[in-house]
């Protein structure tokens, strides 16, 4: 006589927004509070050499949610009006599966409320109204009083000036995420599976931590930013020189500050997560859920002298992923650590083989609990002058900025702070020349015109011109009266 199949477990999966993988204490860093993830970790498998492929917001979540790399989903550069690609989606395959699916906070896509497979999607897409379709978080501060205000605390959504939050605590955007995530938990179909896609969106700025999460970082010591010989190089690459010119270095008290301010968003994100794992708990589904935390890409923060994302050292492109099994599966042990080199396109075919779904022949990515594992991971990010491209064998990483074929190389093992560049250095000119190898193989499209007869030779760098901000990095303001909807619905509004 046969057993009954067992029950698909519930999947709640958790990302963030520029949150770089080194700021947790489970990764070991002793000035950022994350209890919550850290229990995670602790519950589960955690893989510190998790890398954005392309460390930009749109391409790196097209690759979350078709489980393949730019080369395959069509964007290497920030596309805002580029719809989803025709493949199948990390919540198409879901859905078709018959679990109940919702996403809630931000998906980035375009049409805005495309629902990408999702059979219910509450976005909260920072401001993009002008891009068409009406924004959930928008309605809901109408509906509180506040039309129009998101953006009255005068913050840019790509700059480093911070203050607290201007509304009520409860109109705060990490508190509405997750009480929507929580009462869809709750709303469940109790027949079927559920798939909750929870997106925040800080610590991304604009950085307006609640004053409660500020004040208990103000009287602390905080960590600085990582300082090198060769960022401060009168021969920097064209595509670096850019970033620390657009964003000047801020004053030492003003720059901790910042980041006090930038860890208080993200120790309220931990907190708020406490809200979700004690609805899946109350409910009676925690042990039959399996859960899986990470971020689109991170931010430099001020190392090197640069801010943002866009670049592939640590900061920006090291991204967190840990992976929670049911109770008592014997597929992960809890608390383990696993060093192979992961991506963001392996999300989907991991949350699928863990969920005994079959994986689109269209997904480049591996299931990171399988025994497969890759030797290599490249990334790539932008084109033409500002264009960066990354191959790494887990411990040395090498990258290549065309624009005056510049190259640099990183021991990981020995130097994570990418404090010395060792290009340069003869005794690992091996080494140098085995990942170059590996990268040409990597390139595609306009890239293989920066290639003659098998050799690097790049392109030539503009002429240098210190770029002016007049748009503050895509600054929003007022939000009501409603915005019109764009003409130009591609064009980039921020630079970060």
């Amino acid at each position: 006589m046969s057993s009954a199949p067992a029950k698909r477990p519930h999947v709640l999966f958790i990302t963030v927004d520029q949150w770089p993988g080194h700021l947790f204490g489970f990764a070991g860093n002793p000035f950022i509070e994350t209890p919550t993830i850290d229990n995670l970790a602790r519950s589960g498998v955690s893989f510190p050499n998790t890398w954005s492929p392309c460390p930009i917001c749109i391409p790196a979540r097209r690759t979350i949610m078709t489980g393949s790399t730019s080369r395959k989903h069509g964007d290497r550069i920030f596309q805002p009006a580029l719809p989803m690609p025709d493949m199948p989606t990390l919540a198409g395959v879901f859905t078709r599966a018959g679990y109940q699916t919702s996403a809630t906070g931000k998906l980035h896509v375009y049409p805005t409320r495309d629902r990408i497979g999702f059979e219910e999607a509450f976005i909260a897409e920072e401001g993009r109204s002008h891009l068409g379709g009406v924004d959930d978080y928008e309605i809901f501060l109408a509906e509180n009083g506040c039309a129009g205000q998101q953006f009255m605390h005068g913050m840019s959504n790509n700059e480093y000036s911070w203050r607290t939050w201007h509304l009520d605590e409860k109109l705060h955007m990490t508190n509405w995420i997750t009480q929507t995530a929580a009462k869809n938990i709750r709303r469940r179909d109790p027949g079927r599976p559920g798939f909750w896609y929870v997106s925040y969106t800080q610590p991304h700025p604009p950085i307006v931590p609640l004053s409660a999460y500020f004040d208990r970082y103000r009287q602390r010591n905080i960590d600085g930013p990582r300082q090198s010989e060769w960022s401060q190089a009168k021969d920097l690459p064209y595509a670096l020189a850019i970033n620390q010119h657009l964003k000047p270095p801020l004053p030492p008290e003003q720059y901790n500050d910042m980041r006090r301010a930038f860890y208080a968003q993200c120790t309220h994100i931990d907190h708020q997560i406490r809200l979700l794992i004690g609805s899946l708990r109350e409910e009676g589904i925690l042990d039959d859920t399996i859960i899986v935390f990470t971020s689109d890409h991170g931010d430099m923060l001020g190392d090197h002298g640069m801010y943002a994302k866009r670049y592939f050292y640590q900061g920006s492109a090291q991204v967190p992923m840990i992976v929670v099994d049911r109770a008592n599966s014997t597929r992960i042990q809890p608390g383990s650590v696993d060093n192979r080199l992961v991506g963001l396109q392996d999300i989907m075919p991991t949350l699928l083989t863990l969920c005994d779904i079959d994986v689109p022949e269209s997904c480049d990515g591996l299931p990171v609990i399988g025994e497969q594992q890759r030797s290599t991971f490249y990334g790539e990010s932008l084109e033409g002058p500002l264009a960066s491209r990354m191959l790494t064998d887990g411990r040395y990483k090498l990258l290549w900025y065309p624009a005056g074929n510049h190259f640099q190389l990183f021991d990981l093992l020995n130097d994570p702070g990418e404090q010395h560049d060792l290009y340069p250095q003869k005794a690992l000119q091996e080494v140098s020349t085995r990942l170059q190898e590996a990268l040409l193989h990597e390139l595609y499209g306009s890239d293989l015109a920066w290639i003659k007869n098998g050799e690097f030779v790049g392109c030539e760098a503009p002429e240098f011109v210190t770029p002016v901000n007049r748009g503050l990095s895509g600054q929003r303001g007022i939000h009501f009266p409603p915005l019109a909807t764009s003409s130009d619905p591609g064009q980039v509004v921020g630079f970060g």
